[in-house]
């Protein structure tokens, strides 16, 4: 049995020092995020945007942004994970690969656009709280494919979000959830702290 995913569960940490000396190319960044873009979102809506600062201008503006922590200009790469408003209206172009494909039955879609209007029309907290959930998916498997590539990551939610939207440019039905500082960890670093015990969190009803 391959054990890899699990493996990277359990090794995973959030990392604070970076090799600044060592970088990504932009080849394994599109790998990485399309295995980010693997994560779920409802309606299959895939509704999120990945932005790589990477540049030494991009990361020290986005430093200045992130309550100047030295990790987000040592890491190779920061990524900006956006989650952006969902729409209904974005049901057919989004669900067409799986029509063409043949597993999904076309008079579905409509009732998917239907179900997600009703959800989501008139609704701005749901349409946010769907935004940061997909966002949060994503984010969360960007960080175990890193870290099953041998890279290290460190989710950050120490940032000026109006700041980081004005700066990079987001839409207006954007909202930046979080940065992940990706890149190679220095020695030092503490390994995964402990977690609570499973009886304190598992609930069996």
């Amino acid at each position: 049995m391959n054990h890899a995913l699990t493996d990277a569960i359990a090794q995973r940490n959030s990392v604070n020092a970076f090799d600044p000396a060592r970088e990504l190319d932009d080849d394994l960044i599109h790998t990485l995020i399309s295995w980010a873009t693997r994560a779920p979102t409802a309606f299959n809506l895939q509704n999120w945007r990945f932005i790589a600062v990477r540049s030494r201008e991009g990361r020290r503006r986005l430093r200045e942004l992130a309550w100047n922590q030295p990790k987000v200009t040592d890491a190779a790469v920061t990524f900006i994970v956006v989650g952006v408003l969902p729409q209904a209206s974005w049901m057919a172009d989004r669900l067409r690969p799986s029509v063409e494909a043949g597993f999904m039955p076309a008079g579905m879609v409509q009732a998917w656009e239907s179900a997600a209007s009703q959800l989501y029309a008139g609704s701005p907290q749901t349409q946010r709280d769907e935004a940061v959930r997909s966002a949060t998916f994503g984010a969360s498997t960007l960080m175990l494919a890193g870290q099953a590539q041998g890279l290290a990551a460190s989710p950050m939610t120490g940032f000026d979000p109006a700041g980081v939207a004005q700066s990079f440019g987001l839409a207006r039905d954007e909202v930046p959830v979080m940065l992940v500082a990706m890149g190679y960890a220095k020695d030092g670093n503490w390994p995964q702290k402990p977690r609570r015990p499973v009886p304190d969190v598992l609930e069996l009803a």
